[in-house]
């Protein structure tokens, strides 16, 4: 520990609680519109569908479904794999952004494939698959099925990985759509756009991080490992809105959701324009100085949240907003639970079963916890199931 960070402000649990809720659009109603929603948070976790307008409605006064599939279908915002490889619902703007600046984690995505590409040129296979979804959208069946007459002897699956590799991918509507969700095809951003990268400084390129904690596995590409290095764009304005979002929070943390590593010299330029906090473990933490820090007993409402939301997968340290006792309680394998926010921290689960949501704390929940409980499951189910009648009953408390 420096002896700056010695001297720096400490922070407990649920001061970076209140903190990062606040950033998060959860300690109380934004009346931020859809768009200017989804960029400020920096993407929503999408690997299903629904999430994103789950993560909207518990986050946004006034939000109905058809505000994210209009921006959706008008190519305001898309679905890409950027993040920890995994799908995103990101604003257009931070498509063209974001997937440059985590590409090195694609490019190491390969080596787990290159059994299968043995003799495949990638940078042949990239102008092709190119060529093939900007002439028209292509599922992934039809993308490996295509390659494969180029490259018979490939394993198909490992063909069409390389292309969504090789390419900034994203799904054309009407997957995603509210109600609508098709089969998922797709071109390049690009071309779906109809703008390219912008051209941003660049820097010698981060790698992705091996696993160092137990959670859940976001359903995805499998771990990639070291290919060939390639510039990449310079990542302080991301540090910065990151910060924004999810801050205060450490170099660990910003690598955590940025699925990166080699992050701390773009948080070392920018240290004489920051205040500088620690967690009640010494940890470093980093943050915007006019950026918002409620007290800690600022009320938190209760939040229905859907699986794999980014506000518990964004820090390597979790305990802002997961209680260790609850460590592992919100998913089963890769399986992971709708979750439940009791005063601002994980608090349960939650599912639509036929017409009823069910709710399974992981305590036992006073009455007036379970009066605002309800309260809010009954809002959630207006924004987004509006005319459906729905039962709200609490089940058994989950056990460990």
């Amino acid at each position: 520990m420096t002896k700056t960070t010695a001297s720096a402000p400490v922070l407990s649990p649920r001061a970076l609680n209140r903190a990062t809720l606040d950033r998060q659009l959860l300690l109380r109603r934004s009346g931020l519109s859809a768009k200017a929603a989804v960029g400020h948070l920096l993407g929503l976790q999408a690997q299903n569908v629904k999430p994103p307008y789950y993560a909207l409605a518990a986050r946004l006064d006034g939000f109905a479904p058809g505000q994210l599939s209009e921006l959706m279908a008008d190519r305001e915002v898309v679905r890409i794999v950027t993040m920890r490889s995994t799908i995103h619902t990101h604003t257009a703007e931070d498509c063209l952004i974001l997937r440059p600046l985590v590409q090195p984690a694609r490019d190491r995505e390969l080596i787990n494939f290159r059994k299968g590409l043995q003799g495949v040129d990638l940078d042949r296979l990239a102008v092709l698959a190119r060529e093939l979804v900007e002439a028209e959208p292509r599922t992934m069946k039809q993308l490996r099925e295509a390659l494969l007459v180029e490259w018979p002897d490939a394993d198909p699956q490992a063909l069409a990985i390389a292309a969504r590799c090789k390419l900034p991918l994203v799904q054309v509507t009407p997957r995603g759509l509210w109600g609508r969700s098709g089969q998922v095809a797709l071109t390049t951003a690009e071309h779906w756009l109809g703008r390219p990268t912008e051209p941003r400084p660049t820097e010698p390129r981060p790698t992705e991080p091996r696993p160092t904690e137990p959670g859940p596995t976001e359903p995805g590409p499998t771990e990639p490992g070291p290919t060939e290095p390639r510039p990449t764009p310079a990542p302080d304005a991301t540090v910065l809105r990151y910060l924004a979002a999810f801050g205060p929070a450490s170099v660990k943390d910003m690598q955590t959701w940025a699925g990166l590593t080699r992050l701390r010299d773009a948080f070392e330029r920018l240290r004489p324009q920051l205040r500088i906090f620690r967690d009640e473990n010494g940890a470093e933490l980093f943050d915007l100085p006019e950026a918002s820090r409620p007290a800690e007993d600022t009320p938190a409402p209760p939040r229905f949240l859907p699986e794999f939301d980014n506000l518990l997968l964004s820090h390597a340290d979790r305990t802002r907003v997961v209680p260790k006792e609850y460590w592992g309680r919100s998913w089963q394998g890769n399986q992971a639970y709708c979750t439940l926010l009791v005063d601002g921290f994980l608090a349960g689960v939650w599912k639509l079963t036929g017409d009823t949501l069910v709710v399974e704390p992981f305590d036992r929940l006073g009455k007036a916890q379970q009066k605002d409980v309800t309260a809010e499951g009954q809002r959630m189910l207006a924004t987004l199931h509006p005319g459906t009648p729905y039962d709200i009953r609490f089940g058994t408390v989950v056990e460990k």
